[in-house]
């Protein structure tokens, strides 16, 4: 896939809740302003908020994924590093070409997961749950079965 399409695809929004300047030394997000829209990268029902940056972009990014209990995100890479951090509910990731509901640590809030680029992996949410994203951009998804693309269908 050529890496413009993958890294549009990444976020539908890329709005941050709170505008960050080059020269700023500290700012504050409150999780009431955060801007939730539908990533164009996840099966339906996943809210994608930017706290700062934008993943799409050279440069660090911080993003909350919100996704209701049963979510599921198929086997696939990253072309950067990603750094998860639970902030509700629970978070089950495995790794390896499909996905096995039976395989995976399963993180529950406070709990952190690194998964380094390109390392296949896949994710399930047993119930909703919020997750804190972060890493260097610019970042995207690939599935290792085109199929499981929602921006395909």
């Amino acid at each position: 896939m050529h890496k413009s399409i993958a890294m549009a695809g990444f976020v539908a929004a890329l709005m941050p809740a709170a505008a960050f300047g080059a020269d700023d030394h500290h700012a504050a997000v409150h999780a009431g302003a955060l801007k939730w829209s539908q990533p164009a990268a996840y099966a339906p029902g996943a809210q994608l908020a930017v706290v700062k940056g934008d993943p799409t972009k050279e440069g660090l990014y911080v993003v909350r994924l919100k996704v209701p209990a049963g979510f599921k995100i198929p086997a696939h890479t990253h072309p950067n590093d990603e750094n998860v951090t639970v902030l509700s509910g629970t978070f089950q990731i495995g790794t390896g070409d499909k996905l096995d509901d039976k395989k995976g640590e399963v993180l529950k809030a406070g709990g952190y997961s690194y998964v380094a680029k390109g390392m296949t992996h896949y994710a399930i949410f047993p119930e909703e749950t919020v997750i804190q994203l972060h890493g260097m951009g610019p970042q995207g998804i690939t599935y290792v079965n085109p199929a499981d693309d929602p921006r395909k269908k």
